[in-house]
């Protein structure tokens, strides 16, 4: 067949069809009876329209599968050919099924070799998440396992067709179209001598699917985030700088934002109210505001109906300082996480401790972590994160110059594509020469994504203008994450090898 002459369209099978329905079936299934009869083509379009694919070359069909909605708990469990066909050739679809079945995938001789077969399994796939069923399920013949029944065992048939050391058409197909062998079938097609009337129980995941019917208990698939570019500016009073908090919480609540980020040690400025004598002192005397500042970014969470990451303070407890950051749900729930890696100026001025936590912290848009600063240079925290099924890293930093600012971004933007998440990172900008370390700042927020045709091609979905007090907005497509550990062009959280090397947290209650 000319390429030059091909017209392909993907098409929903006709009753008026059957004549060419019949012919294909002939030629794909000359062993094993041939094409159903008229009958039963037109109960599977009557009963399941959607379900019945065909490709037309120029108005002439040269390809099709046939599908109907099962009981997943059913079909996914053993099974025979009888139990999907009656001994009339009635099957029936069950439209209150919850997973995909295949049945027969037929291509015209004239159209082999043209890949068309992966179109049409793409276009189930597509049918299946449109349907929000929860899988694809397949009874898969073997048709070459007859050469080698008598040296080995289905199953080391199988292995070796999983690990190319042996091509079947059918299984090898199906194996490279992302589906599953589940288990083995005994007896499932007894009259299919070539398989020896064996099957495999094959399964795609739909992971895009949601069990649940409500919309108030489903995930959301957009998520919006607001990163708050916050500048450095001279205050008088505690109330002052929780006016300008709330004016930002209020105005990124206009755009519906499910996420607010602000920066690390964003309310530093209150320093500048004391009377201290070192650094060390000026760190102790801004945590006598932490708790108020938790509490007042809890009640606008509440109030403006948006999720508060709060950038990051410090917090004195038994007498020691830690860098902590507070996840303020709109619920009312607080959650928190304390800074891991210190850097050496926090270690020798401000003598802060690193914490011994990390967790990912459910939340009414997805599964989110946070890392304050320098914790996003160490890979480890991000990938045992990742292993808990992180949705979105916020990455609050507070960084003086250029090159810090680079090391900060550079590391985000490697989490982002090694571990298939979006990470929001957001800084502070402006000079406070009346405050001890706070003298300037560099900063271009961002929203960071992992690298795939899905996303931006250079992995950037948002970026501020540096240096420049803004809010940036950005909606997360959640949908693309979940495609992308499964379907993606390389599969980093997949591919791991864990059988040479893993990633552990030392401490059990961790």
């Amino acid at each position: 067949m000319s390429a030059e002459k091909t017209h392909l369209e993907i098409c929903n099978l006709t009753k008026e069809q059957y004549p060419q329905i019949k012919t294909l079936m002939d030629q794909a299934y000359p062993d094993l009876g041939g094409a159903w009869p008229s009958h039963t083509i037109f109960r599977l379009i009557d009963q399941f329209p959607e379900g019945q694919i065909g490709i037309v070359d120029d108005g002439v069909l040269v390809g099709l599968a046939l599908s109907v909605q099962v009981d997943y708990a059913r079909f996914s469990n053993p099974h025979t050919y009888e139990d999907i066909a009656d001994g009339h050739d009635r099957v029936f679809s069950d439209s209150d099924g919850d997973a995909l079945y295949g049945l027969d995938v037929a291509i015209s001789e004239t159209h082999r070799g043209m890949r068309l077969g992966r179109r049409l399994y793409d276009a189930r796939k597509e049918l299946c998440r449109q349907y929000n069923l929860r899988a694809i399920l397949a009874g898969g013949r073997i048709p070459r396992y007859y050469n080698h029944s008598s040296e080995m065992t289905p199953m080391e048939y199988i292995e070796k067709v999983d690990q190319k050391e042996l091509y079947d058409p059918i299984l090898s197909f199906q194996l490279s179209n992302d589906f599953q062998v589940k288990r083995l079938l005994k007896k499932y097609l007894p009259e299919d001598q070539e398989s020896v009337g064996y099957a495999t129980l094959l399964e795609w995941n739909n992971i895009m699917y949601e069990p649940t019917d409500t919309v108030l208990e489903s995930t959301k698939s957009i998520v919006r985030i607001g990163a708050v570019q916050w500048q450095m500016r001279c205050v008088e009073s505690v109330d002052e700088m929780l006016k300008q908090v709330e004016y930002f919480v209020d105005t990124v609540s206009d755009y519906k934002s499910d996420f607010i980020l602000f920066p690390e040690f964003f309310n530093a400025p209150l320093m500048g109210l004391g009377d201290q004598n070192n650094q060390t002192e000026a760190i102790r005397f801004l945590a006598e505001y932490t708790e108020t500042f938790k509490n007042a970014m809890s009640r606008m969470a509440i109030e403006y109906n948006a999720n508060i990451i709060t950038g990051s303070m410090p917090l004195a407890e038994d007498d020691k300082i830690y860098n902590v950051s507070y996840l303020c749900h709109r619920s009312g729930k607080i959650d928190e996480q304390r800074k891991i890696h210190i850097t050496p100026h926090e270690q020798n001025d401000w003598v802060i401790q690193g914490g011994d936590k990390i967790a990912v912290f459910d939340t009414d848009a997805g599964r989110v972590g946070i890392q304050i600063c320098y914790d996003v240079e160490f890979p480890e925290l991000s990938r045992i994160l990742a292993k808990q099924g992180l949705d979105i890293l916020f990455v609050p930093f507070w960084t003086d110059t250029k090159n810090s600012y680079l090391r900060v971004r550079h590391c985000a933007q490697a989490r982002a594509i090694e571990n298939e998440c979006y990470v929001v990172i957001a800084g502070s900008v402006g000079n406070l020469p009346e405050v001890e370390s706070l003298d300037v700042q560099y900063s271009q927020s961002a929203v960071l994504t992992p690298s795939d045709f899905s996303f931006p091609h250079d992995a950037t979905l948002n970026e501020a203008t540096p240096n420049t007090e803004m809010l940036l907005f950005s909606d997360l497509d959640m949908d693309k994450l979940k495609i992308l550990h499964s379907e993606g062009t390389v599969r980093n959280l997949k591919d791991r090898r864990e059988d040479l090397y893993d990633v552990i947290l030392k401490k059990r209650d961790v």
